[in-house]
């Protein structure tokens, strides 16, 4: 079988198996968000807590609770690296340094999970354990709860209230993530990813000499790592590491975990607005833009020239001998498109245009299908930005879900819009200007600027891919990134709380002959081309200095 028929094949077993999943899982937590009951492990957490799930909120006590939690988050986690030479279990290894201790705890709160650090070789089982593992939880379901806030303010009318963050938070996490990751470890572990405890031993001979590996609960942080979208990697290999990621099986599904919530989502979001038709318009707008580009991905890798290549069946430097291109495509595609960050390739060891591919993804705000939770109200955001464009077009008052999209509707998705792109370009312009940050990268030229452009894109859309080469553990790297994954997390969830309680206080408006019908699938054109031309026109000078410049020269 040649490694182009392989690649196609995985990609439809992948999307066979996502569209099986699409339906019972999108309806299942349609009905968690939309429960009165609590279980009785939720009571305990909400008594534990102080919280009464069922007082409903407003949008500025929604945002207080996300704010609140993630700050403590942030918090606990830093003090906890801070501290990790003191604790038991921490295999010897000493205290994270200030800047990048705040740097993680930034990545790992924010659902980032970019790591200026060697897992291997800095963090402890309890750092691992009782501080990583639990923010792969927890943030995930934060991003949940926002976008299950936003499909609310679009059902709700004439009221304020978007439910109970803590009630949200709690039942993401109890009834959707911890089940289905605890499951999806024990598949791991049968496949070969390792879960223990162990020290640090040497193995084999490496150059003459021996290696030293540590042990740990891998099996368990990969499941939740790609399930909520997170991607911190045990290893500093990440999901090329063995350990994490044993066998092809295994890395079509990590795959699956990856994209499975997020598609998902739009089943929940059609089934909570009264409309599956809504949801399979999103969807669709979804599935084509991640068809394209792992198509294009695929084939930059593929059509290569010269005797080597055509033999390795590709560009095979920085992948892995048993994935090979075609998987090694389908994965980076997916945590690009996705806010996971996880990869089982270097993406800097791609094609100047595969690399670009990558980039192009993160930068479209990752919302196809993007992060648990943020690439459902990323995708709205938009949707209501196209909705505007239509209605601009005919000259009518913009419609969307029975809702008015008036002036103060479209400033808060402007500005939902803008956040982004203004961290990106900044970061990475203050960090070419200054004359320290450079000394960072490891290639000149185009491939150079590319590193730190990655870099700031990554941590800006909370990606926490990397394009290596760069060496971001410095006091301006970890200090510049950990402000971008903050500021990039919070501050368009802001923009996304105070619109769906502009919305949630709308009265609904009747349908009319002149409604444009969004659920049709010129709407998902239009959705489509709005993506790629806001997407275009903000980010193509930056991509012709680095990723492009590159693949043509």
């Amino acid at each position: 079988m040649g490694p182009v028929l392989a690649g196609m094949l995985q990609l439809l077993a992948l999307m066979g198996a996502l569209a099986l999943a699409y339906v019972p899982l999108g309806t299942y937590m349609a009905r968690v968000y939309s429960s009165e009951k609590h279980l009785r492990v939720e009571k305990w957490i909400y008594k534990g807590i102080g919280a009464n799930p069922d007082a409903e909120m407003r949008w500025t006590a929604y945002l207080r609770g996300v704010l609140a939690f993630s700050a403590a988050g942030v918090l606990f986690l830093y003090l906890l690296q801070r501290l990790q030479g003191s604790l038991p279990g921490s295999l010897g290894f000493s205290s994270i340094e200030p800047a990048q201790a705040f740097d993680t705890a930034a990545s790992f709160v924010t659902n980032t999970n970019w790591q200026s650090y060697a897992g291997e070789q800095a963090m402890g089982h309890v750092v691992q354990t009782a501080g990583l593992a639990v923010q792969n939880f927890v943030s995930a379901a934060v991003g949940i709860a926002v976008a299950v806030a936003l499909v609310r303010g679009f059902a709700r009318s004439r009221t304020g209230e978007l439910g109970n963050f803590w009630a949200d938070l709690v039942r993401g996490t109890v009834r959707v993530l911890v089940p289905v990751a605890a499951v999806a470890a024990v598949v791991l572990v049968a496949c070969g990813a390792i879960q223990n405890f162990s020290g640090i031993h040497e193995v084999g001979q490496f150059m003459g000499g021996t290696q030293a590996w540590n042990g740990g609960a891998v099996a368990s942080q990969e499941a939740i790592k790609e399930l909520g979208t997170n991607g911190g990697g045990y290893f500093n290999a990440n999901s090329a590491h063995p350990f994490e990621n044993p066998t092809p099986f295994t890395n079509l599904f990590e795959i699956f975990l990856i994209l499975v919530i997020p598609l998902a989502l739009t089943r929940t979001f059609g089934v909570m607005v009264g409309s599956v038709k809504q949801g399979y318009a999103i969807l669709a707008t979804m599935v084509t833009i991640w068809v394209g580009f792992v198509a294009l991905l695929m084939w930059t890798e593929f059509a290569h020239h010269g005797p080597a290549l055509q033999a390795a069946g590709g560009a095979m430097e920085g992948k892995e001998t048993r994935f090979g291109v075609g998987a090694s495509a389908l994965f980076g595609v997916s945590t690009t498109l996705t806010s996971t960050g996880a990869v089982d390739s270097f993406h800097s060891s791609f094609t100047g245009l595969g690399g670009g591919i990558t980039m192009l993804g993160m930068m479209l705000g990752e919302i196809a299908p993007g992060g648990v939770g943020s690439g459902l109200y990323g995708m709205l955001i938009m949707a209501i930005i196209a909705v505007f464009i239509a209605g601009l077009m005919v000259g009518r008052t913009p419609e969307y879900l029975g809702k008015k999209i008036g002036s103060r509707e479209i400033k808060l998705a402007a500005c939902y819009i803008l956040v982004t792109p203004a961290l990106v370009l900044i970061f990475t312009a203050a960090s070419m200007a200054l004359p320290t940050p450079p000394h960072s990268m490891l290639n000149s030229g185009a491939h150079g600027f590319s590193e730190v452009l990655y870099a700031f894109t990554s941590a800006s859309n909370n990606n926490g891919s990397a394009f290596a080469g760069l060496n971001a553990n410095t006091d301006w790297y970890n200090t510049t990134t950990g402000l971008a994954m903050l500021l990039g997390r919070f501050v368009p969830m802001v923009f996304v709380l105070a619109l769906a309680g502009s919305l949630a206080g709308q009265r609904p408006v009747p349908a009319t002959a002149g409604t444009l019908r969004t659920e049709k699938p010129l709407f998902t054109g239009l959705l489509v081309g709005a993506i790629l031309i806001i997407t275009g026109l903000t980010y193509f000078p930056a991509l012709a200095l680095g990723p492009l410049a590159e693949g043509l020269a």
